[in-house]
């Protein structure tokens, strides 16, 4: 039994090629909700979906994101009215007294739908109406995200870190504003000065996670340490768990070079250094790293090396057995 802590699409790639050391059904990922928005009343959580959609087997693979040959009529229409109406596009935030009303989950991440700025396929918001639908009739996410599992027959246990608010603002010279903007409105583009986990404090993790992370060894793929890993990270329950247990991780850098994303941005702007070095700083719980044949970083730790490179599930499946050797280690 292992369990994955999956945000972003690191995680998701390694677990293409984790069925050659451990079976699916033998697997739990705990899915990040930090980057989850409310977007036209709908709960999006963007993490927990591609481990859901790869699961199923309809994971678009060229993006790492939403559902194979969806079609987009419906977000094509809400652009097609708001430019005939002459709405100004988004993100277009919900006031400042909506951020906290409504389901408690959704707090301090709420987008009105007009124009949407995410894309939203027309299957995927199948997926978002039936979560906020179950939400509403008084599931909790942790059952939610069961139940839509058991939609895409997924053999693996998929569970959301909590089933309170955690979200990922990040903060810059201009003021602060959701990930999700900062990302996908934006591109990254923006300076970033700080990352704030709003909510954190007084969340706590889902039941169902913290059997994981109690029970069994844990991977953290090369995911981003900051929004996607650092949401579960300042929750004290799961970060004490993790203390606890066996831990392995694999870098999302080579040296100071990251794979992708804003992970380099992000690190600087919470005081680690852009680099595998910084990961370990930023992980003092990680008993052994998977590091890249090309990086020299030496760690006071056991590290294992491979070449981490993930284009395919022939390649996630060998740095998935360099893992495996990583937890023997560790």
């Amino acid at each position: 039994m292992v369990t994955f802590l999956s945000g972003g699409t690191g995680t998701p790639k390694l677990l293409e090629g984790s069925e050659s050391v451990v079976s699916r059904a033998e697997t739990t990922v705990v899915g990040n909700t930090g980057d989850d928005v409310e977007l036209g009343g709908l709960l999006v959580c963007p993490d927990i979906d591609t481990v859901l959609f790869q699961q199923g087997d309809v994971l678009d693979r060229e993006l790492w994101w939403g559902i194979a040959d969806d079609t987009t009529a419906t977000h094509d229409e809400l652009h097609r009215l708001a430019e005939s109406a002459g709405l100004d596009g988004g993100p277009r935030y919900l006031s400042d007294d909506r951020q906290t009303s409504g389901r408690d989950i959704s707090r301090w991440r709420r987008f009105s739908g007009v124009a949407e700025f995410m894309l939203l396929g027309d299957r995927d918001r199948a997926v978002h109406v039936t979560r906020t639908g179950l939400l509403d009739e008084g599931k909790t996410l942790t059952e939610t995200t069961r139940i839509l599992a058991d939609a895409f027959d997924s053999p693996t246990d998929v569970v959301p870190m909590s089933d309170d608010p955690v979200a990922s603002i990040i903060h810059t010279p201009d003021g602060e504003m959701h990930f999700q903007e900062f990302w996908v409105a934006r591109g990254g583009e923006p300076a970033v000065t700080d990352v704030e986990f709003r909510g954190a404090s007084e969340a706590r993790p889902s039941p169902a996670a913290l059997d994981a992370l109690t029970d069994e060894p844990v991977v953290i793929g090369p995911s981003n340490p900051v929004t996607s890993i650092g949401p579960m990270l300042a929750i004290d329950a799961i970060r004490d768990a993790l203390e606890s247990t066996t831990v392995v991780a694999v870098s999302p850098f080579v040296e100071d070079r990251a794979f992708s994303g804003p992970a380099a941005k992000l690190m600087e702007a919470v005081g680690y250094q852009p680099s595998t070095a910084g990961v370990a700083e930023a992980y003092p719980f990680v008993d052994a790293f998977v590091l890249d044949d090309e990086d020299g970083t030496t760690l006071d730790r056991p590290t294992v090396r491979t070449d981490t490179k993930m284009d395919d599930a022939a390649d996630a499946a060998r740095v998935a057995r360099t893992v495996s050797d990583a937890l023997e280690v560790a």
